[in-house]
């Protein structure tokens, strides 16, 4: 790989898809400096204009094979169900030295794809995955500072070239993120529990509710409590849809269990057993007010 001491990931970086994630990536290597150009590459010609001129990146394009031409590292961040159209893409387009990685919140599914389009190229990948988001989209929802701190997760396969693990390793740090190593499976059973279920219930809460339409004011008399619960159902359907059936088979084990515990809270409030809420209640808090203090220590 041609990488340039100064940055241990390259002189040339070509980010595919500019939204929050991508958009972020460039942004916040442009604050870092280090790497020579920054290109993108986006679905329209209005977006690679307007990324330009926003000074997201260096150049924009909408052709994948001239944003990677000369490329040292390529940051695949688009969504998971269209990430084998563009690995196959890459196959054809990147050059042979070049190390490829990926922001996909699913592994396995990712994986495979790699798999089979990438060919003997398989070893330049490496699958990763930015802990770290907003429930905003688009263009400009990026911003420099999203990785600061921020955990990255990095799922290397048993044909992962260590030095393109170093590379990718390398891109993060320099974003700021805390990288982690682990198993891709383990990622997704994690990530089913941590991040694709609240977002399954917090979609699912809120579709429950707009369908009341007898009880339309109820969104009237929402307190900070709703809208913190329900923030994350303003993320993209399509990408979180997306996310959740590509990891179906980590999501729906966890689901089937929040819906048998969801079912014993029922049958309590049912029975009126004071004592079994309250128990379920209090560990809950106890477990939640351990992962705040933890989650303040990690980002003091």
């Amino acid at each position: 790989m041609n990488a340039a001491p100064e940055t241990g990931y390259g002189q040339h970086v070509a980010i595919i898809g500019l939204g929050l994630i991508g958009g972020s990536i460039a942004r916040g290597l442009r604050v870092a400096g280090g790497a020579a150009s920054i290109v993108g590459c986006v679905a329209t010609t209005e977006d690679a204009k307007r990324a330009v001129e926003l000074g997201i990146v260096d150049e924009a394009t909408t052709d994948l094979g001239k944003a990677v031409a000369g490329a040292d590292l390529v940051v695949v961040a688009v969504p998971v169900g269209a990430m084998a159209d563009v690995f196959a893409d890459l196959a054809r387009a990147m050059p042979a030295a070049a190390v490829i990685t990926d922001v996909g919140s699913v592994k396995m599914a990712v994986i495979t794809a790699a798999r089979e389009q990438l060919g003997a190229r398989i070893g330049r990948f490496v699958p990763g995955h930015p802990i770290a988001g907003t429930e905003h989209s688009g263009l400009e929802a990026g911003f420099g500072a999203l990785y600061e701190d921020r955990r990255v997760i990095l799922t290397p396969t048993p044909e992962t070239d260590r030095d393109a693990f170093a590379a990718v390793e390398a891109l993060w740090r320099a974003l700021g993120a805390r990288v982690t190593e682990m198993d891709a499976a383990h990622h997704d059973e994690v990530l089913a529990a941590t991040s694709h279920l609240p977002h399954v219930l917090a979609f699912a809460l809120v579709d429950t509710l707009a369908r009341m339409a007898e009880r339309t004011e109820i969104f009237e008399y929402a307190a900070g409590g709703f809208a913190d619960f329900t923030r994350i159902a303003s993320s993209d359907p399509a990408l979180w849809s997306d996310i959740v059936s590509a990891n179906r088979d980590a999501v729906l084990p966890v689901l089937d269990r929040y819906i048998g515990d969801l079912e014993a809270l029922r049958g309590a409030i049912a029975g009126r057993d004071g004592a079994m809420l309250t128990s379920a209640f209090g560990r809950a808090k106890q477990a939640r007010d351990r992962f705040a203090s933890q989650y303040i220590q990690d980002q003091g």
